[in-house]
């Protein structure tokens, strides 16, 4: 039996057990960037009392795929932070993060849930330092926000909505 090189492109590669190999999706993220970053502190100078008071967060997320030209796609995550007391919002931020990703080696039908699953969470990451350190320099404790479970997102966002289609928009 001859020996098969293992990029040919026109025959199959075949790994040392004798099994096709699996071809595995490739996901890069050609660049990142803040569309839109809004901070409000309506209670200003009273900032230090307020958050005395421990005030109650609470954190949105949502994501969104749209394809642009070449194969790529612009994956945003768009997180909303809001502190409040019982008689005042102590701040909000407002933060679009997105990234520019190339996605091969993936059936067509799960372009959207990768974008919108693993691309989110490569870019997590850097838009959860940036609420932080936003919150942080707006005269507050850090806004640090937990772990996203992007699978579960996913469906709660996508899955009802979508229907048929695999949630990317057009460019």
């Amino acid at each position: 039996m001859a020996e098969v090189p293992p990029n040919t492109p026109d025959q199959e590669a075949i790994d040392e057990t004798g099994d096709e190999e699996m071809i595995q999706p490739q996901i890069g993220i050609e660049t990142q960037y803040i569309k839109d970053l809004s901070f409000e502190n309506p209670v200003g100078p009273r900032a230090p009392e307020i958050v005395a008071q421990s005030p109650e967060v609470s954190v949105e997320v949502t994501t969104s795929a749209r394809a642009l030209e070449n194969g790529k796609y612009e994956v945003a995550l768009v997180i909303r932070g809001e502190a409040k007391t019982a008689e005042t919002t102590v701040f909000i931020v407002e933060l679009t993060y997105a990234g520019v990703l190339t996605v091969s080696e993936v059936p067509e039908d799960a372009i959207g849930p990768i974008l919108l699953i693993e691309g989110a969470r490569l870019l997590f990451p850097f838009a959860r330092n940036i609420v932080a350190d936003v919150s942080r320099d707006g005269g507050f404790p850090p806004l640090f926000i937990n772990p996203i479970d992007f699978v579960q997102l996913y469906r709660d966002q996508h899955m009802a909505a979508d229907g048929a289609t695999n949630g990317i928009g057009n460019a």
